[in-house]
């Protein structure tokens, strides 16, 4: 794939055309509140991963509406009593589920917990998933695919719910006592990244103990631009179902302004550190910037100014992005962090 989007000394200062709704706050201010007013219920029940070093527990959880979520946490084995372990909350990507038992515990083999959440409706394709979306608007007419699920209107809109159980999944992972609720790492590739930033922005001023915010090449930015220049993967399906409901193009934008990561991010108050591909046709990497160059920037705590952030851009990689090497980058970040 050759560089097809913005050169890079343009992206480093590319923000979007998007605009948020006049109304952007309140909505995401009752939508929290409705939440949190219903009982978490979080429920941890420890399960035989078939490793010797790793405690696992299969996690259930109240998410958007009462919604019972999935998730795994897993911990180092043999921690001493009240020890209490940073956690990883990492969030999958398009079409994942949070896998089988063991599938995926890096982070905990890094000596952090590792909480992983599973996203309502999916794990169809990538890694297998458990949690179904039974709101009612998930029946309705949708192009193939998530990405116009309830888009009608923004209360409807599947990433919403997504996006709660988000935030919800921040406060479940604090309540396990292995964990210490004073250091949460928020973290993911592609959707996950884009829930990562969602979720930065939600926690701020509303929940204590996130840290950090780890968004790997991030689906959900910029939907103007993406959905005019991406020519694979999600995007494509609100593209598709424009091209038959000729009409709904403004609508559907008006409602997707509610979710799209350049608004939420900006308030943002943790230090991030966000991962660019410059041949990415998924996420082409002018939404990224657009999500990295807002993140924190709206953030009234701060006086205006953004928070600690850094990207690290690869020139010759799809939307795998940097995979191994930029993991390491990760770890080295979130050492350095910690021990400040």
């Amino acid at each position: 794939m050759p560089l097809f989007d913005l050169p890079l000394e343009q992206l480093r200062n590319y923000t979007s055309s998007a605009v948020p709704p006049t109304d952007f706050d309140a909505f995401w201010e009752r939508t929290l509140a409705e939440a949190r007013a219903l009982p978490l219920n979080a429920a941890f029940e420890p399960v035989d991963n078939y490793l010797s070093v790793l405690d696992t527990f299969d996690v259930t959880y109240s998410g958007f509406g009462g919604d019972r979520l999935k998730g795994w946490l897993h911990v180092p084995s043999h921690l001493e009593p009240g020890q209490q372990l940073p956690v990883v909350v990492e969030y999958i990507g398009y079409s994942g589920g949070r896998g089988l038992v063991n599938q995926n515990t890096r982070w905990a083999q890094a000596g952090y917990a590792h909480f992983i959440m599973d996203t309502r409706g999916q794990g169809y394709g990538g890694v297998s998933g458990d949690t179904p979306d039974p709101h009612p608007s998930a029946g309705g007419i949708n192009y193939a695919g998530l990405m116009t699920r309830g888009a009608g209107h923004q209360d409807d809109y599947y990433f919403r719910r997504v996006y709660v159980d988000a935030f919800r999944a921040v406060e479940a992972a604090q309540s396990h006592p292995a964990v210490d609720p004073s250091k949460v790492v928020l973290a993911g590739i592609s959707q996950g990244g884009g829930i990562t930033v969602a979720a930065a922005g939600l926690v701020a001023g509303r929940l204590d103990g996130v840290i950090a915010a780890l968004p790997d090449v991030p689906f959900l930015q910029d939907f103007p631009r993406a959905i005019d220049i991406a020519p694979r993967g999600p995007y494509p399906e609100i593209a598709g179902f424009l091209g038959r409901h000729r009409d709904k193009y403004e609508p559907m934008l008006a409602v997707l302004n509610y979710f799209d990561g350049v608004h939420l991010g900006r308030a943002a108050t943790v230090p991030a550190l966000f991962s660019a591909a410059q041949m990415d046709d998924i996420c082409p990497p002018s939404t990224v910037f657009a999500s990295f160059n807002n993140y924190g920037a709206g953030n009234p705590a701060s006086g205006g100014n953004a928070p600690a952030k850094d990207i690290e851009v690869y020139r010759f990689n799809n939307h795998e992005g940097g995979q191994e090497h930029h993991w390491i980058k990760q770890l080295q970040f979130l050492r350095k962090l910690l021990s400040s």
